[in-house]
């Protein structure tokens, strides 16, 4: 399944000190606008949030022995279910925290699981044919959120669109066309450069420094809601009551997109990540990091696209990028001017990157197609990726219960596979005319 990729810094390479920084805070960048969404959509603290991120991706890099260089951030998939228990426990957040707490365990003993097993299955039930289809369903189901952070939708204004067309150039530009270390941060330079066009174009809230500003507390601590009482933090208790239970089977969902995920990180990187350091390894990283931030108050982490995509576009794929970016959020996340000036990053420069990272994660899709040679004269494959792709991008939607519902790439990942196993395989398959 995995190739020789020349990458600029592999896996285990370490960048030079000034470098290192400027990698990581491209990593940053990437990651930050939608790590910090979720919180505001559950109504959860930002700070403890990315803090969490930072500390579960520390952890996730721990537990698989530093060899994959992931970035954890929120996850959206738990946002219905976790604002659903909040509102069944009158604002209570008892259930919410349990629930995560509890999904980061299921994660933890389905790793343990596999342990035991063995993990020759995962060659069998992700063929190429399947592994494909789901890398584009990944990148592509995101397209829409870039295309709207762009503005290039009905009533989008003039000055975002512009901004983000500019943002898009220049990062694709500096990809290709610069020399030296220029090369390996195009997503920085694109944002620095979309962010004072921005400016210029008035499309810059400054409310949120002038607020920091003004209270005078440039440094804090994060508003961690703690199962016991310390300090001034609040508190929240462990509750396994049926609101905490219907958390749980969004699991099966946030699992399906973390072999997905490391999928296409493992085909960029050209290594294996489900076979080394193991599924089993990468699953209890996620797990506990998950565990861990739910048990700070925070919510629960997911690899994050957006910085696949980055290492992506730069051929960096270094732990202690990733790594460093982690020490960056948790620092961040006490920093308040600091954080306040990045949220004023505007959506359209957001955008402009963001389409670049979403199309390189697709395109990925159509390599792992191209270099195991499928055969799309054979009826059989083009069934089933024309199956996957109408699916995982056409908003389908199978309610499993009221509190979960599969969808995207799940959904999509899930089709493939049964299909893969009642379509004959003999060689006198149909050819397409």
């Amino acid at each position: 399944m995995s190739q020789k990729v020349q990458m600029t810094l592999d896996v285990d390479q370490k960048p030079k000190p000034a470098q290192w920084a400027l990698l990581s805070f491209q990593h940053v960048f990437a990651m930050f606008g939608a790590t910090i969404l979720v919180p505001i959509l559950t109504g959860f603290p930002i700070s403890v949030a990315l803090f969490a991120s930072g500390l579960g991706t520390i952890i996730y890099s721990v537990i698989t022995k530093f060899k994959v260089p992931v970035y954890l951030g929120s996850s959206f998939a738990y946002i219905s279910a976790v604002v659903i228990a909040v509102e069944s426990m009158g604002g209570s957040v008892n259930a919410s925290q349990t629930g995560l707490m509890l999904v980061g365990l299921i994660y933890v003993i389905v790793a343990i699981v596999i342990k035991f097993i063995g993990k020759d299955w995962i060659d069998k039930l992700l063929p190429p044919i399947i592994i494909g289809p789901m890398i584009a369903v990944i990148g592509l189901g995101l397209a829409g959120n870039a295309v709207a952070n762009a503005g290039f939708v009905e009533g989008g204004n003039w000055q975002s669109m512009l901004v983000a067309i500019l943002t898009f150039i220049i990062t694709a530009l500096i990809s290709t066309k610069a020399k030296g270390f220029f090369k390996i941060i195009p997503f920085l330079c694109g944002i620095l450069i979309g962010y004072l066009i921005a400016c210029a174009l008035g499309i810059v809230d400054f409310s949120k420094v002038a607020a920091v500003l003004e209270s005078g507390k440039f440094f804090a601590f994060p508003e961690f809601i703690l199962p016991f009482k310390l300090g001034n933090f609040k508190t929240y208790e462990l509750y396994f009551g049926p609101e905490t239970w219907a958390i749980l089977p969004v699991a099966i969902v946030t699992i399906s997109e973390h072999i997905g995920d490391h999928t296409v990180l493992g085909k960029i990187c050209g290594r294996n990540f489900l076979k080394d350091p193991g599924l089993d390894k990468t699953l209890m990283g996620d797990g506990v990091a998950t565990a861990v931030s739910a048990f700070l108050g925070g919510p629960a982490n997911t690899t994050y696209g957006e910085n696949t995509g980055v290492i992506g576009m730069t051929k960096v794929a270094s732990v202690y990028v990733t790594v460093g970016a982690a020490c960056i959020a948790m620092l961040l996340s006490c920093c308040t001017i600091v954080a306040a000036f990045i949220q004023t990053i505007p959506n359209a420069v957001l955008g402009g990157m963001s389409i670049l990272l979403y199309g390189v994660i697709a395109s990925n899709g159509l390599r792992v197609l191209i270099d195991n040679n499928v055969d799309f004269t054979k009826q059989r494959n083009l069934i089933i990726a024309s199956a996957m792709l109408v699916i995982g991008l056409g908003g389908a939607l199978l309610p499993l219960g009221r509190f979960v519902t599969l969808s995207g790439t799940a959904l999509s990942a899930t089709i493939g596979i049964i299909l893969n196993l009642i379509l004959p395989k003999d060689g006198n398959d149909a050819e397409v005319l």
